[in-house]
């Protein structure tokens, strides 16, 4: 029998960093034949663990080798899809503090470094635009 009432929203489980530059800006991607810029990371695997997936899925995409360990965890934000509609979202957000080149690969075509006080002129993915770049701009004014 099928329901004809609307599905539940399909979770797509992924581990994001807030990669924070020695100037204080932030890197975003962009997916290749995508729009939106976003923070990178990826989706977690059944058996890993949100910062290990996010180690595994930054030397994918970036060439970047982090610690996980020095992930800070920030919590678990849900959005929107940016590609992929009728999906939500879930991310567990870890803050990292790099000073080391990075170079798109996989997926990845583009990076940026934007100020993270303002959308860097760029189309942002809900879950950036809406709730990590707010947070994190709470999070500066709370410091200041």
């Amino acid at each position: 029998m099928t329901s004809s009432s609307p599905a539940s929203p399909r979770i797509i489980r992924i581990a994001a960093a807030l990669l924070i530059g020695p100037d204080g800006r932030t890197l975003l991607v962009r997916k290749r034949g995508t729009e939106a810029f976003m923070q990178p990371g990826g989706k977690i695997e059944a058996h890993e663990q949100p910062a290990c997936a996010l180690a595994r899925e930054l030397d994918e995409e970036l060439g970047l080798v982090i610690d996980p360990a020095h992930a800070i965890y920030l919590g678990q934000f849900s959005a929107p899809a940016a590609n992929e509609p009728g999906f939500i979202v879930q991310a567990e957000l870890f803050q990292l503090t790099i000073d080391s080149d990075v170079s798109p690969a996989a997926e990845i075509e583009e990076v940026c470094w934007i100020d993270p006080a303002t959308d860097g002129d760029v189309t942002l993915a809900p879950l950036t635009r809406d709730l990590i770049l707010p947070f994190y701009r709470a999070s500066l004014t709370a410091i200041a």
